[in-house]
């Protein structure tokens, strides 16, 4: 038996690991040489073996970022610089000094090739140079000395030697090799398996984790299909089967849970890749509890992206556990992953939250304590949200309302408490009846649309359910219920509502789009608003013809009836009670249509106010076709104060009025901002319009809705079921990346991961 290498550098994966199926321990205890080697050259042991020399040489020696930013000295102010990693030659050409390698651990600069070879104790092997003053000289005559010469044959001898597998132990390294393509093989299924898994948020583990036994998880029976028909899976399954696996096998839920934490981390750092691109953002931020009662964060950053052309691109990054639901400390949490991901808060233009005082609040709010720390990060309140509320408002303003629905809510408990019952309404009607619900914006349509369109259908159920049951309790609600229903009031409710609903709910899809800005928001919102006074002046008279078609269809009396009013012993007042209405016609308009209207309409002007004020402030950018020069100088400038913070601003505003000024023709009189910056894209003008287009980018980054975060709840749910309760948080926020964002997962390289697992497991094993 011998000891081979099992990990020459990153791009290699072990042979074997920790055991992970079977229960046996690793062939040996790990030892110092077994980990791998960091990067820097100051950290790296003394002296090297052989096998460490091997692992750098197949590493190769790293370079700084051409953007990287060197430390300088405390004592002159000096720091390296990129130029060293150069040589001039006579010629003028400048050629790579490929052997340079600088740690960032003690600011010094090192050779390579002598730092592996050579036997001599100086600067650039030792302890590093970082003399700045005279490191050209040094350099140059280090690099002709024959010592570095002799180190820097024998380090690319070596180096070809291993690429072409020519060294003294090549049968034992060709067969490391054919191991090491295996393995890289084996884990390139099993985290396309786990990723498969997590995209359809379905769960990996079951109740044992060996092979070929019921009830042992999504992940196992994937890998026993799939070494029905893949060869190199069959062969592994049958090694450890047969016990040959180095008593391994990759299959146990410790790597499955390393496997998610690595796919995560790589389509993370893609999304933060994409973030700093952009450089401006906006947050959106969403609190629910799971099902274990914990309160998750949902965190969703916005942008604006430059890959090919502009696109808003709404990034998950994962949910946060908040202990404490205050504003102080959800302002800290997500200053804090911030700051972890490496985004500077700094360059945040936006917020948007529901409407709960922890985040909206004016003074301790989410909202407020982020404005304290970045003014230019404006907020803007959840359109859908807002619509929501708009709605129950309406709702509870009039007596009518109230009653309508709870009307709607016995119809459907009625018929859902019993299949009997729902066989008899499915029976009638193509359109079931549905809960309404507060918090979700589809139900409140959907409950009114079936007795908008099928109201004679649903009476002629209750009808037959009333005739057809033997219990008297059901029975008095059924008769109930169908003189509610074939009232000529319940119709004209029904008529008001449904069209009212309908137009709130085209305009909430639509801001729930991606693509929304804010000005087109506001523009959808005034309309709303218009539409909404001006069904108030001839909506009630439609109505009624509309529901006196539906008492048709019932075959009833479309007669509103005139409810005796009961009269009450009143204290003397001076002011004099006002005049009960005789007609019940009038009383129904007055009390029940224009209350919820005018209510409706109210909530609109109230709750729209701060969208509105921040689109004013961006009105410059669509509007800027038919403003005189001096509004357009003014708003600029107001434009400019906004977006100045600190003595930084994103933009200068005597040369955004100048860029407008001299704007070529637009195709169309009236373009969204995002048509604007695609024609700007299209066009090439960015270079020419400088602040124009920056104004755009942070115009359209700022969000109208949170409906991305009350997206990813779905998916906690999905993931974080009754059955998964008890999973850990780190393995939450994993899997709930990989699937709400699956699309950036399709398009990582499995290399890059496989690379990254092996760096955790290197290990040296008898072959």
């Amino acid at each position: 038996m011998c000891y081979v290498p099992l990990l020459y550098a990153l791009s290699n994966v072990p042979i074997c690991c920790l055991t992970e199926m079977s229960g046996a321990s690793p062939p040996h205890s790990p030892t110092a040489e077994d980990e791998p080697l960091p990067t820097d050259p100051a950290k790296w042991p003394s002296p090297l073996t052989d096998r460490m020399r091997t692992e750098l040489i197949r590493r190769g020696p790293s370079k700084p970022a051409p953007a990287f930013v060197f430390r300088r000295n405390e004592s002159d102010g000096r720091s390296c610089h990129h130029q060293y990693f150069k040589k001039t030659l006579v010629s003028g050409e400048k050629m790579a000094r490929s052997w340079l390698i600088y740690s960032m651990e003690n600011n010094s600069l090192f050779c390579f090739c002598c730092k592996l070879f050579s036997k001599k104790n100086i600067n650039l092997t030792t302890s590093g140079m970082s003399d700045w003053k005279h490191a050209s000289t040094s350099l140059t005559s280090h690099e002709n000395s024959p010592e570095h010469l002799n180190c820097m044959k024998a380090w690319k001898e070596l180096a070809v030697r291993l690429k072409s597998g020519e060294t003294i132990d090549k049968q034992e390294m060709a067969l490391v090799e054919a191991e090491r393509v295996r393995w890289r093989a084996v884990l390139t299924r099993l985290i396309a398996i786990v990723q498969s898994l997590a995209v359809r948020n379905l769960a990996l583990r079951g109740h044992t984790e060996t092979l070929f036994t019921p009830s042992n998880g999504n992940f196992l029976k994937e890998v026993e299909l799939m070494a029905k028909f893949d060869p190199i899976m069959k062969d592994h399954l049958s090694r450890v089967e047969r016990g040959t696996a180095s008593h391994n096998s990759y299959l146990g839920h410790h790597v499955q849970n390393e496997v998610i934490e690595l796919l995560s981390s790589k389509i993370i750092s893609a999304i933060v890749d994409d973030i700093k691109q952009a450089k401006f953002y906006s947050i959106i931020l969403d609190c629910t509890p799971d099902i274990s009662h914990t309160e998750q964060l949902s965190v969703v950053i916005r942008v604006v992206s430059l890959m090919e052309k502009p696109h808003i691109r709404e990034h998950f990054l994962g949910f946060l556990e908040a202990e404490v639901s205050t504003g102080q400390h959800l302002a800290s949490m997500i200053l804090t992953r911030l700051e972890e991901l490496g985004i500077p808060f700094e360059d945040c233009r936006g917020q948007s939250y529901d409407n709960g005082a922890n985040m909206k609040g004016k003074s301790k709010g989410v909202q407020a304590r982020l404005l304290e720390k970045n003014p230019r990060a404006l907020f803007v309140p959840c359109g859908a949200h807002t619509l929501n509320l708009v709605v129950c408002d309406a709702v509870k303003g009039s007596v009518d309302a109230m009653s309508y629905f709870g009307i709607l809510q016995k119809l459907y408990t009625l018929f859902s408490a019993s299949t009997q019952r729902w066989a008899i309404l499915k029976k009638h009607v193509s359109i079931t009846l549905k809960m309404w619900a507060e918090t979700r914006w589809e139900s409140k349509v959907k409950s009114v649309e079936p007795m908008r369109y099928q109201g004679a259908a649903v009476r002629e159920a209750l009808i037959e359910l009333r005739d057809n049951t033997k219990d008297p309790a059901i029975k008095a609600e059924a008769q109930s219920l169908s003189e509610e229903v074939g009232s000529y009031r319940f119709s004209i409710c029904t008529v008001v509502w449904y069209d009212m609903l309908s137009a709130i709910q085209h305009v909430s899809k639509l801001m729930q789009s991606p693509n929304m800005d804010v000005d087109l928001a506001v523009s959808l919102l005034k309309k709303t608003e218009q539409g909404l006074q001006s069904y108030r002046a001839g909506g009630f008279v439609t109505a009624q013809m509309a529901a006196k078609d539906i008492c048709e269809d019932m075959n009833v009396e479309a007669v509103l009836k005139q409810k005796r009013l009961r009269t009450t012993k009143r204290h003397f007042t001076y002011e004099s009670h006002d005049e009960p209405f005789t007609d019940a016609l009038v009383k129904l308009e007055v009390g029940f249509f224009n209350v919820v209207i005018d209510a409706a309409t109210s909530a609109i002007k109230e709750r729209f106010s701060t969208l509105e004020t921040v689109g004013n402030k961006f009105g410059v950018l669509t509007n800027f076709p038919s403003l005189a020069d001096e509004d357009l100088a003014d708003q600029c400038e107001a434009l400019g104060t906004t977006l100045h913070f600190e003595g930084h601003s994103d933009l200068d505003s005597r040369a955004l009025v100048q860029e407008i000024k001299n704007f070529p023709d637009l195709p169309s009189k009236t373009m969204s901002l995002l048509e604007l910056i695609t024609f700007m894209h299209d066009k090439d003008l960015s270079e020419i319009y400088p602040n124009f287009w920056t104004a755009l980018r942070i115009a359209i980054t700022l969000p109208v809705t949170v409906a991305q975060a009350e997206r990813s709840f779905s998916k906690l749910k999905l993931i974080k079921s009754y059955l998964r309760s008890t999973m850990s948080q780190e393995r939450l926020t994993g899997l709930a990346v990989i699937s709400i964002n699956h699309l950036i997962g399709e398009q990582i390289s499995y290399d890059d991961i496989i690379d990254d697992f092996a760096s955790r497991k290197a290990r040296k094993v008898r072959f």
